[in-house]
């Protein structure tokens, strides 16, 4: 009887260590940030263009820069009749000369996630707000 009742124990003691180790293992990565922070400095990364009609493009690769962990992206548009962006509520201007394609600065908090951003073309006889969404490509990345 003794000799069963230390073989449970043991068996009950088993379980319980597999299950810690199993529940440690789960949770191995859970609430902690991976820390794949680009260090300061310019970046050339892919981006694509997702929304409105089609027709208009964006340049890629573009230009990142990285200084004291902020992000910014130069997104140079095909068509010079973007006047402005708006992203995150923010509205940013467009900084090109006459007759180039429309250039923003625009600021990027994670290049891993699409990034949902309006771009008002003059295009038409009336200017339009028009909803994009830019994604950045950290695979192709180029310091």
């Amino acid at each position: 009887m003794e000799v069963q009742r230390k073989q449970g124990h043991i068996k009950q003691g088993l379980a319980v260590s597999l299950l810690s180790v199993f529940l440690l293992l789960s949770l191995w990565g859970c609430g902690t940030k991976k820390d794949d922070s680009l260090a300061d400095g310019t970046y050339n990364v892919e981006v694509t263009l997702e929304g409105g009609t089609g027709r208009a493009t964006v340049v890629s690769p573009t230009q990142i820069t990285v200084k004291n962990g902020k992000i910014t992206a130069t997104i140079i548009w095909s068509s010079s009749h973007y006047d402005y962006m708006l992203v995150g509520g923010e509205k940013y201007l467009n900084e090109a000369a006459d007759g180039e394609g429309s250039t923003f600065t625009i600021p990027v908090d994670d290049l891993d996630q699409p990034l949902s951003v309006v771009g008002d073309t003059t295009a038409m006889s009336q200017p339009h707000e028009i909803e994009y969404t830019l994604n950045f490509s950290l695979i192709d990345i180029e310091e």
